[in-house]
């Protein structure tokens, strides 16, 4: 057991467990340690082809992604621990199947929260997987909003643009594994100007849990406003969790 997790847990902080999205790798929510303080202690989901499993080949489906990388995610937690998920886009799916899969697994999901993503029945009318790679890149800027630097270096878009290419393939095949609803809270965050996700959309989340308390949150930007909005990210969260909304 790692250092921060034993401190966390004699602590009695729950665990905010992250999960990326597409193109993105664990060291996004870096930062998030120290913005989170002493509120949790901030992982997040390692997944094949990105940093340092950077090698390994890369999931294409959702649910073999979760069941994939639960024994990780629970010895990262610890069975009997305590964790809220988040999750972005790509990431707000898989965390919906990691939650179906901690219950079984004695780990108490506190609270799932979503960020810019339809209710997991839904799926994307335009789509990037499949595109040629200039069409596939031009689409996939145009949902994120933004171009990602690394892209327009030859070697580094080697490697980046097969994994960031199957995370888009998964994202959009993705079809849950079950009709069940989850049985923890959900809050829903999305960017108020996000062209990509409707707020209809992200209310969609109601149906997705059989516990009181669906929230919707708004935060100014577009689809990708946690790229310069982790404080409030993390303070949405842990109004959501305590109860303040």
């Amino acid at each position: 057991m790692d250092t921060r997790r034993a401190d966390a847990r004699r602590e009695g902080r729950a665990t905010l467990l992250c999960v990326p999205f597409a193109g993105a790798g664990p060291s996004f929510f870096h930062p998030w340690r120290d913005l989170a303080g002493d509120r949790w202690r901030v992982t997040s989901v390692e997944l094949p082809g990105k940093e340092r499993r950077i090698l390994e080949e890369p999931y294409r489906n959702v649910v073999e992604a979760a069941k994939g990388s639960i024994d990780e995610v629970v010895a990262d937690i610890g069975e009997g621990g305590r964790t809220v998920l988040f999750g972005h886009s790509l990431g707000a799916v898989l965390a919906y199947e990691l939650t179906h899969l901690l219950g079984a697994r004695g780990v108490h999901v506190e609270r799932l929260v979503v960020s810019g993503s339809p209710g997991p029945w839904t799926q994307r009318e335009r789509r990037a997987a499949g595109l040629p790679d200039e069409e596939f890149l031009a689409r996939v800027e145009e949902f994120a909003g933004f171009r990602h630097e690394a892209l327009d270096h030859p070697e580094m878009r080697e490697l980046i643009l097969p994994v960031l290419q199957a995370d888009c393939a998964m994202h959009e095949s993705y079809v849950p594994s079950t009709d069940a609803p989850v049985r923890v809270p959900i809050c829903s965050l999305r960017g108020a100007s996000d062209g990509l996700v409707t707020a209809d959309e992200a209310r969609q989340w109601r149906d997705a849990t059989t516990a009181d308390g669906f929230h919707y949150v708004e935060l100014p930007g577009d689809h990708m406003y946690l790229v310069d909005l982790g404080r409030e990210v993390l303070d949405a969260i842990e109004a959501e969790s305590s109860g303040g909304r």
